[in-house]
């Protein structure tokens, strides 16, 4: 297959996987957002070490500037989350006397 093909190919999928995912997302419940949040640091870690992969691996620039995008967007994912987590424990804290 040419290469240009298969580019246009992962393209596709990629801009595929925008759509599901806002369509996915957007029909989830308000009350449901902090624990879905808190449930998925796991998989945004892993995007994070994807990227960070992606970035020493690079070996021209749009595999370093997609690398250096996927680890940014994870690691506002990732410390994002933890802190709505922290936020959502507190508030189911007793208040001291």
């Amino acid at each position: 297959m040419n290469s240009s093909i298969i580019g246009l190919f992962l393209f596709y999928i990629f801009v595929m996987a925008i759509f599901v995912g806002f369509e996915v997302i957007s029909k989830v419940p308000v009350i449901l957002h902090t624990p879905l949040m808190s449930g998925t640091n796991a998989i945004h870690g892993i995007i994070l070490i994807g990227g960070i992969l992606i970035l020493a691996s690079a070996n021209n620039l749009l595999s370093f500037i997609c690398g250096f995008i996927a680890v940014v967007f994870g690691s506002i994912n990732v410390f994002g989350g933890f802190m709505v987590t922290h936020r959502m424990l507190q508030m189911f804290k007793r208040k001291k006397r």
